[in-house]
C-alpha cells in the first residue's frame, strides 16, 4: 500500500524514542473488515503519530488509529485503508521509515483473525478460531494448543561473512521445516529453502538447534524473514548497521528480545552476554522501501533543494497507489562526477519498449532493460554506460534531457561543460545508439546558448538552469490538432521546412520552467519555433505521450512533484490541460526523469511509469531507499 496522506497532529507521548520497538502487531483480519491491532509490550506509552503501514515491502499509507498513543501494555486498532487480501502481509512503519513490526500469511489464514498466541505481542502465530478479539488480550481467540511448528523462532544470526541463521525449537515434538524458507530484506531476492542451503535441514528436534548458511547474503541493514511451507510468517529478526556482528542473539534464549552478543554461540544456547539494541525480534527496526544493498565506495547520496508548493488545481496520480524501487542500489556508478548518482533524463524506446534510455548528468547514457523486476544496465551495449562529448570529441556534457527521435536516435539536452561548469552550454546533441565503443559522439549538435543570455553570468548555479528536458512531437500530431506555427501564424504545414525530419524537439528550460520548440535541421541548423509556457516554474524533464496524447511536462519538488499534460487548444495554441502530481508514496526528491511506457505494454489497463532521482537520497540517510536512483508505477492505459 502506499501513503495517501499526513495524518493529523497528534498529542506526543512521553516515551524514549526507541519505544517503537516494544510494539508489535497482534491481530490482523482479512475478512472484510480489514482490522489490524497493534500492542505495546513496554513500560513507557509509545506514540504513533504519522505512522504507516504497507502490504509489501515498499508503498506505505497512512493509517487512522483509534487513539494516536499506545499506553504502556495497551491496544490500538485501525482498518487497512487500502484492503487486506487473502494472502497477503501487513508491514508496519514509524513516521521516519523504519519498520516497526511484519507479518505474512497464506490463503484464509487471517479469517477470522490471525493472532499472536502464547502471549500478546511476543506469542507465536496462528489462525484465531472463535471471535476476533480487537482491543484486549488475545488468549480467548487462541487455539486450546499452540502447533509445534509455532514454537520454532529465529534465535541467532550473523552477518559477519559467514551470514549463518540458528533457529530454536521450543517446543515437545520435533518439526519438520524441509519445505520452510527464507528471504532477506532485498526485494530482488527469491526466498530459498532451508532445505537447499548449507548444511541442509529438513528437521529440529524438540529443545534443538539447527543452523543454516544464508545462501543470499546477510548485510548490514538487514533482515530474516522465516516463512513456513504455506507462506505464513513463522518469525523475523532486523538489524541496523554491524547489529549482527559478530551475531544478534535472543536473550533469554528462543525466548527474549535481541541483542548484539559478545561471542557468536551458533547451535547452542545463548550466551547473553552482549548490548541490547542490535537487532529486534518481529522485524525492527528496519527501514521504509524495499530495495536493499549497501551503499559502494563512491556512491554518495545527495540530499534534495529547492522544495516548492504545489500548483493550486493540481489533481491526485491518476496511477497506482503502489511504487517499487527499479534499480540496484549504487548501480550508475562510472568515473566522473558525485558517483553513483545524478541520473535525470529517461525515454522509452518507442521500437522497442522494452529498453528505457536513461541520461545521467555527468556525460553518460544508459541502456536499460528489466531483470527480476528492476531496470538494469543492458551488458550487451555497456553494463557500465557509454560517455558522450560534444562534437570533436571534446569535453564533458553535463547531459541532462534525453528523448528518442523519429529515427531512433537519441537527441540529448545539456546545460553546460562540466569541465568549465561557470558558462552555460545549451545544446541538443544527436546520438546514434547503434555505434560501436565505449564513448559516443554526436553525428549533430546544435547550440542555442546565445537565446539564453540570462545564464551566462559567471555563476556556475545560473549556468546549471538551463536546457532540462527535451521531448519529441512527432509532425503528425501537431498537424492533426491543428497547432499554428508562430512563424508564419497559420496551421502548421510540415513541408515549410524540409531539413527537419519528421518532427520537432522541446526543450525545457529549468530556469523558468518555459519549453523552447526546435526544428533541427540535418544540414545542422535549427529553426526556433518560439517559446510555451507550461504554467510551471521549472521544467526537469519533457516527454510526448501517444497514450494521452499530450506533451508532458515534468517538475521535481521545486513545483511539488508534478506532470503538465499539454494539449493543442482550439486556437492552435498548445496549452496546460491537466496536472497531476506524484504518487503521495514517492520521496520528495528531485526526482528529474519522467517515462510513461508506450500502450503496447498495457496490461489490466494500466502501463509503466518509471521516476529517477537525481540524487539516489529516497527517504533519506538509513533508508533503504537510499542509493537508488529508479522508481516504478502505473499509469492508467
Amino acid at each position: 500500500m502506499l501513503l495517501t496522506g499526513v495524518l493529523a497532529a497528534q498529542p506526543a507521548a512521553a516515551a524514549d524514542p526507541a519505544g517503537y520497538q516494544n510494539v508489535r502487531i497482534n491481530e490482523v483480519s482479512s475478512n472484510g473488515s480489514d482490522t489490524v491491532e497493534l500492542y505495546n509490550t513496554g513500560s513507557t506509552a509509545v506514540s504513533i503519530s504519522g505512522w504507516k503501514m504497507s502490504d509489501d515491502s515498499f508503498s506505505a499509507q497512512s493509517f487512522s488509529p483509534s487513539a494516536g498513543t499506545i499506553p504502556a501494555g495497551g491496544f490500538v486498532t485501525f482498518n487497512s485503508p487500502k484492503g487486506l487480501g487473502d494472502a497477503d502481509k501487513l508491514v508496519i512503519y514509524t513516521s521516519g521509515g523504519t519498520v516497526v513490526d511484519r507479518v505474512d500469511w497464506a490463503t484464509d489464514k487471517a479469517k477470522p483473525a490471525m493472532a499472536r498466541c502464547g502471549g500478546d505481542g511476543t506469542g507465536a502465530w496462528v489462525t484465531a478460531t472463535t471471535a476476533t478479539t480487537f482491543g484486549g488480550p488475545n488468549a480467548s481467540g487462541c487455539p486450546s494448543s499452540i502447533p509445534a511448528a509455532s514454537r520454532v523462532r529465529i534465535n541467532e544470526a550473523t552477518s559477519d561473512g559467514s551470514d549463518t541463521v540458528e533457529l530454536y525449537n521450543g517446543g515437545t515434538s520435533a518439526v519438520s521445516v524441509g519445505s520452510w524458507k527464507y528471504v532477506d530484506g532485498d526485494t530482488s531476492h527469491s526466498a530459498a529453502t532451508i532445505s537447499s542451503s548449507s548444511p541442509s535441514a529438513t528437521s529440529i528436534p524438540a529443545g534443538g538447534y539447527v543452523t543454516f548458511n544464508s545462501t543470499i547474503g546477510l548485510g548490514d541493514n538487514d533482515s530474516v524473514f522465516l516463512l513456513d511451507g504455506s507462506g505464513d510468517t513463522v518469525d523475523s529478526l532486523t538489524w541496523a548497521t554491524d547489529g549482527a556482528k559478530p551475531s544478534d542473539e535472543r536473550c533469554a534464549n528462543g525466548t527474549g528480545w535481541f541483542r548484539t552478543a559478545t561471542t557468536a554461540t551458533l547451535g547452542s544456547a545463548n550466551s547473553c552476554s552482549g548490548s541490547p539494541g542490535g537487532g529486534t525480534g518481529g522485524t525492527p527496526p528496519g527501514q521504509l522501501l524495499g530495495g536493499g544493498g549497501s551503499l559502494t565506495s563512491g556512491c554518495t547520496p545527495e540530499a534534495p533543494s529547492g522544495t516548492g508548493s504545489t500548483p493550486s488545481g493540481t489533481l491526485a496520480w491518476p496511477g497506482g497507489a503502489d511504487v517499487t524501487i527499479a534499480d540496484n542500489v549504487c548501480a550508475f556508478t562510472t568515473s566522473t562526477g558525485p558517483e553513483g548518482r545524478d541520473v535525470s533524463g529517461l525515454a522509452f524506446d518507442p521500437s522497442n519498449p522494452s529498453v528505457l534510455w536513461a541520461a545521467k548528468n555527468k556525460n553518460w547514457l544508459f541502456k536499460l532493460v528489466k531483470s527480476n523486476g528492476k531496470w538494469i544496465p543492458d551488458p550487451t551495449w555497456s553494463a557500465t554506460g557509454k560517455q558522450i562529448r560534444f562534437a570533436g570529441g571534446s569535453g564533458e556534457p553535463d547531459s541532462e534531457g534525453l528523448s528518442v527521435g523519429g529515427n531512433g536516435h537519441l537527441y540529448v539536452t545539456t546545460e553546460r561543460d562540466n569541465t568549465d561548469n561557470t558558462k552555460p552550454k545549451d545544446t541538443i546533441l544527436e546520438f546514434d545508439p547503434t555505434a560501436t565503443g565505449s564513448t559516443l559522439t554526436p553525428i549533430h549538435q546544435w547550440d542555442m546558448t546565445s537565446q539564453f543570455p540570462q545564464l551566462n553570468t559567471g555563476d556556475k548555479d545560473d549556468a546549471n538552469l538551463g536546457f532540462e528536458g527535451v521531448g519529441y512531437v512527432p509532425d503528425s500530431w501537431l498537424t492533426a490538432n491543428g497547432w499554428v506555427d508562430p512563424l508564419t501564424g497559420a496551421a502548421y504545414n510540415p513541408a515549410n521546412y524540409p531539413l527537419h525530419g519528421a518532427g520537432l524537439y522541446f526543450a525545457g528550460l529549468e530556469w523558468d520552467g518555459s519549453l523552447h520548440v526546435y526544428g533541427l535541421n540535418s544540414d545542422g541548423t535549427f529553426t526556433t519555433f518560439g517559446t510555451i509556457a507550461t504554467g510551471k516554474s521549472s521544467v526537469m524533464d519533457v516527454t510526448f505521450d501517444a497514450g494521452t496524447q499530450r506533451l508532458v511536462a515534468t517538475c521535481d519538488n521545486t513545483c511539488g512533484e508534478t506532470h503538465t499534460f499539454m494539449k493543442v487548444n482550439a486556437s492552435g495554441a498548445i496549452v496546460p490541460d491537466v496536472t497531476y502530481t506524484n504518487p503521495t508514496v514517492m520521496p520528495t526528491d528531485n526526482l528529474e526523469g519522467f517515462a510513461l511506457a508506450p500502450t503496447s505494454t498495457c496490461t489490466g489497463g494500466t502501463r509503466e511509469a518509471v521516476w529517477s532521482d537525481d540524487g539516489i537520497y529516497g527517504f533519506g540517510s538509513g533508508s533503504s531507499s537510499s542509493g537508488h536512483a529508479l522508481y516504478s508505477g502505473t499509469f492508467p492505459c
